[in-house]
């Protein structure tokens, strides 16, 4: 029985299929469907060419059709099969989970079937397969189960656009039905896709040129940026131009015309070789040669082509995936779109820049393309509509002439000398504001493929007040409450995101902090609007000495209401102590609301503190305990730690550099033991790294004389940001010889131990 509850989630039962009616691709094999699962085993999803019943099972199915299969043979596998065959079976990868409800998303394009977990989809990818012979005709989806009920809620369907980044704010549903989804989608993917240089195909809007066609003299209106970068149609930089074409019909032009502003076109078998002989007179050489293949198939076989019926034309794109995207599918030579950029051949417009004597030359239809605000500024009668010359204001020089590059050739130059994060945030609100959609897309999906803990912060200050970027936004609270730590302790700028975006934050469900302290430090030098970074006693000092009033002057009732959200009675107990015996009333009356207040914060870390040289709190021997359940056993043995040195191995090379698998560690302390020899070290690094790959200095070490005998135990702090970074790889490594006169660059320690917060 398939049954719905509160509209908000269905359960699938044993060996049955959910076919909802709204589960169905727009375009046959493409498309991509997000949902949530609560499951033990067998989250299955099955895309067929026709709706299937409430009893159809997928084992039972003789037509053609895909199964993705989320947690086979008892949640240990994933399995995709083609027809009842199976295709792929890999271990581990994409399991379902029986504790809460998932979020998964699956893909489908043209037979490539792509996974991943999360509720955004095409992030987080979990594996991909490409069918060699796909099914192109899949368009219905189900939600099926094997032995056990499958709950499955938030379910959406969503078309693949010309930028998956487009479908992400629409995963974010509070119910499984929603019957305003599609609407919704229209509207905001109608955006670009209406707005296709075919929109332009002999429209006098913009033209700068026309053809006087037939006897009958019909004048048909061009842009001569459109048509040199086709072909050579000998236009003049300047002047309109006037092209005759006495001896051709207006069908042949028209045909001719609609394949290099849309990159397809049709025209009956009679008039193919009139539509060769235009291309060939003005060398749009690909349309010559897709004429003279078809002529040359007809003279093969005359049936090929029935008499009197059109023959069909399309340009063979370079990029397929890209629909209709301009320039990529259509037959515009992207050199010389890109030189008539660079040099302003066929220009039409001035672009003057306020503050900037640099004037930028571009072509109205290039513009008017791609953006319909240019489109309106330049025909709705305004001053730029009867002038070549267009001012902006407040414009970033170096974000504009991106924005221009990427409209000539639809591809975002990513120059990783500049400062590509406030880049690519001045391109983002410079593509909201000119409404160059794709590019705004693009924007944020750079963006969000280059976020950090450092770059959350300033993204946050920009993108709160644009609401098209709500994924983004989500992502960097995210992010900022995840290394809250951090980020409210690398540097003072947290003061300057809006009430609502620190509100997200500080309410966030991962917030994750390694002490209350920080998060009321937080509060305080937010409200404080500090303009440098102060410990809670200096804080406590300037509250003791000032009113609240002048202190936090217009924020006092941030104050108020963001109090509350600290945990007190999870405070050091001093701290509490102190907090409690102040006289001042701002703090009391918060203490005494939030008394009842017990529960931790979501915090997977565990605090690891370092007591003295060579104890038992370091990370090896927690590791060695298996995190505390047993007595200590060599956690190499236990194949719970990977260790690695750069000398081959060998009696003199037992190195207990920790590499690990499966934990993160803020680390705030190390320490080292000399062996037995003289070999003493005086200038190294100790690192850490997120991936192995790239490694972050924690504590460099320039003449240190701290070890000075054998068998040494020596102890560091690791203070400053990088502090509270998580990490799952660390390496102590030489930067100068050691003090031995043979073997120099040997690294002679026998201990090796961690501290600070462990997950």
């Amino acid at each position: 029985m398939i049954e719905k509850k509160q509209k908000k989630f269905l359960t699938v039962a044993p060996f049955e299929c959910a076919w909802p009616d709204d589960l169905r691709f727009r375009e046959a094999g493409r498309g991509c469907v997000a949902f949530e699962a609560f499951a033990h085993n067998d989250v299955t999803v099955v895309f067929r060419e026709h709706v299937g019943s409430q009893h159809y099972h997928y084992k039972r199915d003789n037509s053609p059709h895909y199964t993705v299969i989320i947690g086979s043979h008892r949640n240990r596998r994933l399995k995709i099969e083609v027809d009842g065959n199976t295709v792929v079976d890999e271990a581990g990868v994409g399991l379902s989970c029986s504790s809460a409800f998932q979020s998964y998303w699956i893909s489908l394009y043209d037979g490539l079937i792509s996974i991943g977990k999360g509720r955004y989809p095409f992030q987080n990818l979990v594996f991909q397969w490409l069918d060699a012979n796909p099914n192109r005709s899949v368009q219905y989806v189900g939600l099926s189960s094997w032995d056990k009920h499958v709950g499955y809620r938030n379910v959406n369907v969503m078309p693949l656009t010309q930028n998956h980044i487009s479908l992400w704010k629409h995963v974010d549903c509070g119910e499984y039905e929603r019957e305003d989804a599609e609407e919704e989608l229209e509207y905001e993917n109608g955006g670009y896709e209406n707005r296709g240089l075919e929109n332009f195909l002999e429209c006098w809007e913009l033209s700068d040129m026309f053809f006087i066609v037939g006897k009958e003299e019909r004048a048909v209106p061009a842009h001569k940026v459109i048509l040199a970068a086709s072909g050579n149609f000998g236009l003049s930089l300047s002047s309109e131009d006037v092209i005759q074409l006495e001896e051709v019909d207006y069908p042949v032009l028209h045909a001719f015309l609609q394949y290099i502003y849309t990159g397809h076109t049709q025209i009956p078998e009679s008039q193919l070789c009139f539509l060769r002989a235009l291309s060939l007179q003005f060398q749009v050489m690909p349309l010559v040669k897709q004429c003279e293949e078809i002529i040359e198939r007809f003279k093969l076989n005359k049936k090929l082509f029935g008499s009197g019926k059109n023959v069909e034309i399309s340009y063979p794109s370079s990029r397929p995936h890209c629909g209709t995207a301009f320039p990529s599918a259509l037959p515009l030579n992207t050199q010389k779109l890109r030189h008539f950029h660079l040099t302003g051949e066929y220009s039409d417009v001035d672009i003057c820049m306020e503050g900037h004597d640099l004037v930028v030359r571009s072509h109205k239809v290039i513009l008017g393309l791609w953006s319909v605000p240019f489109t309106k500024m330049f025909t709705n009668g305004m001053s730029e509509s009867i002038s070549s010359v267009v001012c902006l204001k407040d414009i970033s020089l170096e974000a504009f002439k991106v924005m221009l590059e990427y409209m000539y050739s639809s591809e975002l130059c990513k120059d990783d000398t500049l400062d590509r994060c406030i880049l690519l945030l001045q391109l983002l609100l410079l593509a909201d504001k000119f409404g160059v959609t794709l590019l705004h897309q693009e924007c944020c999906k750079t963006l969000l493929e280059c976020l950090s803990e450092d770059s959350a912060c300033p993204i946050l200050q920009v993108i709160s007040s644009i609401p098209s970027c709500k994924l983004i936004e989500e992502t960097c609270e995210r992010k900022f409450s995840m290394h809250f730590d951090y980020c409210t302790t690398a540097s003072v700028d947290f003061v300057l995101l809006d009430e609502e975006t620190f509100s997200n934050i500080l309410q966030h469900p991962d917030l994750t902090v390694t002490s209350e302290e920080r998060v009321l430090t937080a509060i305080l030098l937010w409200c404080l609007q500090a303009k440098e970074l102060y410990a809670w006693e200096v804080i406590d000092e300037m509250i003791l000495l000032s009113t609240p009033e002048c202190l936090f002057g217009e924020r006092l009732q941030s104050v108020n209401a963001f109090l509350p959200l600290v945990r007190f009675p999870l405070l050091p107990y001093p701290l509490l102590k102190k907090v409690s015996e102040r006289s001042h009333k701002l703090l009391r009356t918060r203490l005494r609301f939030c008394t009842g207040r017990f529960q931790h914060r979501r915090s997977s870390f565990k605090e690891l503190q370092y007591i003295c040289d060579g104890d038992d709190n370091g990370v090896l021997y927690f590791a060695g305990t298996s995190y505390g359940e047993h007595q200590w056993v060599n956690p190499v043995l236990a194949k719970r730690i990977n260790i690695s040195a750069s000398s081959p191995v060998s009696r003199y090379t037992d190195p207990k550099v920790l590499v690990s698998r499966t934990y993160q560690l803020m680390c705030n302390y190390y320490t080292l033991r000399q062996d037995g020899s003289r070999a003493f070290i005086r200038c190294w690094n100790f690192e850490g790294s997120s991936d192995g790959r790239n490694w972050t200095s924690l504590r460099v070490h320039e003449n240190d004389p701290t070890m000075c005998k054998p068998g040494q135990f020596a102890s560091w702090p690791i203070v400053g940001p990088n502090a509270l970074l998580p990490f799952r790889f660390f390496r102590v490594i030489l930067t100068a010889p050691t003090t031995a006169d043979s073997n120099p660059w040997t690294f002679c320690i026998c201990f090796f131990e961690l501290y600070g917060y462990f997950r």
